[in-house]
């Protein structure tokens, strides 16, 4: 299995540990990643509330690279997923825009790209099956609440992604690798996103319900596959109810038994490594 990659901004810098665990565990599950060939910034957050052109071209450019190569293109960034679905409803829907995209990028754009994530494709292409059967450290003891956020799921009808309301596939990726996946209310609930430097005290109360929430479901950790909602997860938590919060890819390595996840461990906010050492899982 073959897909163009997109790793975005974060999965190089702030979100290193997302981008290293995605490579891994895809190399593992024999998946086969392209990065695209000079790709630029999505936009993510600055583009869509300065410039509509401008939001609609940063992901265009990038995307006529994925049409070239004819493959799925697997974006693990929540925020750039999130653009590029709005930026190809936009170019599909709004007249002579794609003409004009096209013109201002010097390249024709043809709207034939398949935008993926990687939740999706270790859920659906690799399936629960194959990646319970490679586990080798089961993830016994570990009772993660799976965490989405906005940008996966919003807006539904443009996203694609899954039940907007209740999504499972994170849930059942976690169940499949051992760990007791908690059932809660606020998987889809807002962290507070790209305010969390000018609107910091209302994030900090945004994420303090989350954890009292997770905390409630008898949760002892959050799994996302979102940069910036670990980050905010990982920094704005208050101490009564401060949980460790991984990448759900983090916890794919440790469980398929791949090198890599303790490093990863060290760049947390909060230290995940004394719960997992606690469970025997380190």
């Amino acid at each position: 299995m073959e897909y163009s990659y997109y790793p975005g901004c974060s999965l190089h810098s702030t979100g290193k540990e997302y981008g290293l665990s995605v490579e891994v565990v895809s190399r593992a599950l024999g998946l086969k990643l392209h990065e695209l060939f000079d790709w630029s910034c999505c936009g993510a957050t600055s583009a869509h509330s300065t410039s509509f052109d401008l939001s609609v071209a940063l992901p265009a450019r990038n995307l006529i690279f994925a049409e070239k190569r004819g493959l799925d293109v697997m974006i693990p960034c929540a925020a750039c997923y999130n653009r590029f679905k709005m930026a190809q409803h936009h170019l599909a829907n709004a007249p002579g825009l794609r003409g004009k995209v096209s013109e201002t990028l010097g390249y024709e754009y043809r709207g034939t790209a398949v935008i993926r994530s990687p939740i999706d494709i270790f859920h659906q292409d690799v399936g629960l099956e194959t990646l319970e059967e490679k586990v080798r450290k089961r993830l016994a003891g570990l009772k993660p609440v799976s965490y989405y956020g906005c940008l996966w799921l919003r807006p539904a009808e443009i996203c694609d992604f899954e039940n907007p309301e209740n999504p499972v596939k994170l849930d059942e990726i976690m169940t499949s690798l051992g760990a007791e996946s908690r059932k809660w209310a606020f998987k889809t609930d807002c962290c507070g996103g790209s305010l969390t430097i000018s609107k910091t005290g209302q994030v900090e109360k945004m994420v303090g319900r989350l954890m009292r929430m997770a905390v409630e479901a008898g949760a002892n950790c959050v799994v996302t596959a979102c940069p910036l909602c670990l980050a905010n997860l990982d920094m704005r938590a208050p101490a009564e109810n401060r949980l460790p919060v991984f990448y759900f890819t983090e916890l794919m390595a440790l469980a398929l038994g791949l090198e890599g996840p303790e490093k990863w461990f060290k760049l947390h906010g909060t230290d995940p490594r004394p719960l997992l050492r606690s469970l025997d899982l380190l």
